[in-house]
């Protein structure tokens, strides 16, 4: 028995197959396009002219990250009491989850500067992502990993390339040594909170569009888990570009769930903060189901939490408890089989609901994961 088996007893009890909880995210399976495979290798060949590997690797991003699903989820509707609720999936990105979206637009901005190496932190989902850029544009990856914890996915990275270097500490302080390692020996800095934070909004933002896209206005409300909070601002980066150019009626009002006192911003929304402080690294622990949610630290948090007041929206917290049980209902009513930590923005709204009785109106929850 480990630390983990608590949360999952409730499960457990009722025979329940569990799903890897901590990062199992996994991309949809399908028949790649003998062009695609073609641009690929055209990509990652260093003997090739850079303006052609660009044009390659684009085409490769394009095609294969984002415009990912929103459907209506009318059994979720009327389990929880809402009109409309939409969500958004990203589990049908290459690797997953959202971070492709980041990971391919700092990859080709990396190989357009002619660096040829690339190096992050992560707790796991992003490194696959990034493991995976790197490798179709044919660039070195250096992925800095904290030494406890447990992510299940460094196979994966180390399959497409990826160095991989375990390092005591927490993710914070992996940050802070795959930054240093990039100042040091030139290399891509693709970390959260640095130079290349305006790229990341920006690709964050395409969600945005491709709501817009579909619903031909700007929902209600967009309710995301968090973690650092780039994800977050970014869709707020987006819906405000939308509304600024007359294409939306409204910005819709940003919401946020993470882990249960866990996060800096929901605890900065919650006691009123001017802005996010850092919590006590001591009093964070993390398990299988919280892990891609909780910080001591949020790089983005500020920026996050700006776009939750601004938009007059809220935060709250999820327990590890009721995300298994979130992600269980989702793959009962609506066929997903969804990351439980990816449902903390989903549970911030229905905790709201059972609060104040929310307008009927079409509301728009993020998740990610992958299908059964």
């Amino acid at each position: 028995m480990n630390q983990y088996h608590d949360d999952k007893s409730d499960l457990l009890a009722k025979g329940e197959n569990l799903f890897d909880l901590l990062d199992g995210a996994s991309p949809e399976v399908t028949t790649p396009w003998p062009e695609i495979e073609n641009q690929k290798k055209i990509a990652a060949d260093k003997n090739r002219d850079v303006e052609e590997r660009l044009e390659a690797f684009e085409d490769v991003f394009e095609s294969e990250v984002g415009d990912t699903h929103l459907a209506r989820a009318r059994n979720l509707e009327r389990e929880v009491g809402f009109r409309q609720i939409f969500l958004k999936f990203e589990g049908a990105n290459p690797s997953g989850t959202q971070k492709d979206r980041i990971a391919f637009a700092q990859a080709m901005d990396a190989l357009r500067r002619g660096f040829d190496a690339i190096t992050m932190a992560t707790c796991g989902n992003y490194g696959v992502a990034m493991a995976l850029a790197a490798s179709v544009a044919g660039l070195r990856c250096i992925i800095y990993i904290p030494e406890n914890y447990h992510t299940k996915r460094v196979q994966e990275m180390m399959q497409m390339g990826a160095e991989i270097i375990r390092i005591p500490g927490d993710y914070e302080n992996a940050v802070i040594v795959s930054r240093d390692r990039a100042m040091m020996d030139e290399i891509y800095d693709a970390n959260p909170g640095g130079a290349n934070t305006a790229l990341q909004l920006r690709a964050y933002g395409e969600i945005a569009y491709e709501i817009y896209d579909e619903l031909r206005d700007a929902p209600y409300l967009i309710a995301v888990p968090v973690s650092n909070g780039t994800t977050l601002a970014g869709i707020y980066r987006g819906f405000l570009s939308l509304y600024r150019r007359g294409k939306t009626s409204r910005i819709p009002r940003i919401i946020g769930g993470s882990s249960f006192g866990k996060n800096p911003i929901v605890q900065a929304f919650l006691k009123n903060l001017p802005e996010c402080e850092d919590l006590k690294p001591e009093l964070i622990k993390e398990s299988a189901i919280n892990e891609p949610l909780i910080n001591w630290h949020s790089i983005d948090g500020d920026m996050a939490l700006s776009a939750i007041r601004s938009t007059q929206g809220w935060a709250a917290n999820a327990t590890d408890k009721s995300m298994l049980g979130y992600a269980k209902l989702l793959r009962e009513r609506e066929g997903l089989l969804t990351l439980p930590a990816s449902t903390a923005g989903l549970i911030a709204l229905i905790e709201q609901q059972k609060k104040e009785s929310l307008p009927s109106d079409r509301y728009v929850v993020m998740l990610t994961g992958r299908k059964p």
